[in-house]
């Protein structure tokens, strides 16, 4: 087994050729062949923005449902996540204690990063009481930096960890800044007997962090603390080690969760779902500016183009539309028991809905003053994270259902 520790300047290197994206295509599809990418040291990462062009999509104004595919994931599933140009998905595995890279294409198993477990204590959302569990529990995820960098919630360690998603070939030993403490991540590729493994360090922010949000230009991370009833706001540096600190610790009313950028108007909103507010952050200052009244529980959080904030209330069993600037819900829908993650169309005009306990994904047509309801689909297992994959012709929703171990791929056709 080869053993890798992330050094700065590896890792700036990482970074940096985002801005050679045939290069990129190249050594992220390329088998480990013990090439070293370890003399690329001195590339300036310019800025953080990220620079990677899509082309824009044909329009379209229906969605016509086609088929549903299954596809095996690890125990406990919580989220998923694609990459900007689709053409990978990751699946955070919370029991499993690794996260799945897949193929969209072919919709095969890429790579598992495994985590090397530690004791921990985790929390019974049944009893409503600490129980010991491990600290390596993937929650949610966020990519940023041009896709280069995962971005990982340890749901029982207080903490985020950034994962490289390039090929790890090649890497030196980091022997800088030993007072950071790391995570071992074994990595097996599909189809190879080869494993790898790396240290990556571990970022403190407060008790069960869940989701993580970026500003668009990754210089910003959000995390949101259920337990310790804040959000943590990090720098990051792709430059220095560990990669991200900790510039402001905002405290909500209640448990947060769901969490959205809006980087016009340069505002958060998160989502209490402990309560019944939405709390708008400044992002000059990282203060909470204000609290947005809504119904209780809201769970997860979009932003439309216009600015408006979708929103899943998890016990109410609804969704709703809500403008944060007049401070009112416009318009509301209901849903199968217990909506969980939405994500939206990349055209704004499609909204899926996870509906855990019930078993459902509900497709609504967002309209300017309503949802009208499209497709209302079974999945068992209790669906919990789903996002999206378009082309020109058709979109997929991955749906992960939590306790069946499963990825369900529902397709549409586009139509004018």
């Amino acid at each position: 087994m080869k053993a890798y520790s992330i050094s700065a300047s590896l890792f700036l290197c990482i970074i940096s050729s985002a801005f050679q994206p045939f290069h990129d295509t190249q050594l992220a599809d390329a088998p480990s062949t013990g090439s070293s990418i370890a003399n690329k040291t001195n590339i300036s990462i310019g800025t953080n923005d990220d620079t990677v062009m899509l082309p824009s999509l044909k329009p379209y104004t229906r969605l016509v449902f086609q088929k549903t595919e299954h596809i095996k994931a690890a125990p406990g599933t919580k989220s998923v996540l694609f990459n900007k140009t689709g053409q990978k998905l990751y699946a955070m595995n919370l029991e499993g204690m690794s996260i799945y890279e897949f193929n969209q294409a072919n919709r095969q198993l890429q790579r598992e990063f495994k985590f090397k477990p530690t004791e921990g204590t985790g929390w019974d959302y049944e009893t409503n009481k600490p129980m010991a569990s491990y600290e390596e529990k993937p929650v949610e995820a966020c990519l940023s930096h041009d896709d280069k960098l995962l971005w990982v919630s340890l749901h029982n360690a207080a903490s985020i960890v950034p994962i490289p998603t390039e090929q790890v070939i090649g890497y030196k030993a980091d022997t800088s800044n030993t007072s950071v403490k790391r995570k071992k991540i074994y990595i097996e590729h599909a189809g190879s007997a080869i494993k790898d493994s790396i240290q990556v360090p571990v970022i403190g922010t407060g008790l069960t962090p869940k989701i993580i949000a970026r500003t668009a230009d990754s210089k910003h991370l959000l995390v949101s603390n259920w337990h310790s009833h804040s959000v943590s706001v990090l720098d990051t540096d792709t430059a220095a080690f560990p990669y991200a600190k900790t510039v402001s610790t905002v405290r909500v009313s209640a448990i947060p969760r769901g969490i959205a950028v809006d980087d016009q108007r340069k505002k958060s909103y998160v989502a209490i779902m402990g309560g019944a507010a939405i709390t708008v952050i400044n992002n000059d200052t990282w203060a909470r500016e204000t609290d947005i009244p809504v119904a209780s529980n809201p769970r997860h959080i979009v932003l439309t183009d216009n600015g408006r904030l979708l929103v899943s209330y998890n016990k109410l069993a609804r969704i709703a539309c809500i403008d944060p600037i007049a401070r009112k819900t416009l318009f509301t829908a209901p849903t199968p028991a217990q909506p969980r993650t939405i994500a939206l169309s990349k055209n704004y005009k499609f909204l899926f809905v996870t509906c855990y306990s019930s078993d459902k994904v509900e497709v609504f047509k967002l309209n300017e003053n309503s949802f009208t309801r499209v497709a209302s689909l079974p999945c068992k297992g209790h669906p919990v994270g789903v996002d999206i994959f378009e082309d020109d012709n058709k979109l997929e929703a991955w749906v992960c259902s939590y306790n069946n171990g499963t990825i369900n791929i529902f397709s549409f056709e586009k139509k004018l």
